[in-house]
């Protein structure tokens, strides 16, 4: 077996993070209400799967609450999915996001928030604090109805 030289022990992968927004900024939807966030969600939903399979996606918010961008986190089974925090607040930081909004769909149409539902929403407010990202909303969507947090009263 070969040892490795000297120098490549102290090399290490060059990670480089960029940003280019294909937007003007005064094009950008403005978020107001959720049912606001509503709308760019179900624009923006594969509609082929939101009775099928559960999804978690997030809008990307600047400081005056300027939708950057709409991204699909997890994509899971009949019943649901993973919506990790690192791949969460990863997308959020790479596009310099101050604020999101998350959301989910239930393919069986039930908007009631499960107990998983409202544990996820405690944990991304909690570290959103740390990292300066203000989760702001979690939706529950089906093709015709949704359940805001916010609305309900119901973010940490």
């Amino acid at each position: 077996m070969k040892s490795p030289d000297i120098v490549s022990l102290f090399q290490a992968t060059e990670v480089e993070l960029i940003y280019k927004s294909k937007r003007n900024p005064k094009e950008l939807p403005t978020i107001v209400t959720s049912s606001c966030c509503y709308d760019i969600l179900i624009n923006n939903w594969d509609m082929n799967k939101i009775e099928l399979l559960e999804q978690f996606c997030i809008l990307l918010l600047d400081r005056k609450n300027h939708c950057l961008g709409f991204s699909t986190v997890s994509t899971g089974g009949v019943s649901g999915c993973i919506a990790d925090p690192k791949i969460i607040f990863a997308t959020a930081l790479k596009a310099r996001a101050s604020g999101i909004i998350v959301s989910h769909n239930h393919p069986s149409g039930n908007l009631q928030p499960s107990n998983a539902d409202i544990a996820i929403t405690e944990k991304l407010v909690a570290g959103g604090k740390y990292l300066d990202v203000s989760v702001l909303d979690h939706l529950i969507i089906t093709p015709h109805a949704y359940y805001s947090f916010a609305d309900e009263g119901m973010m940490p």
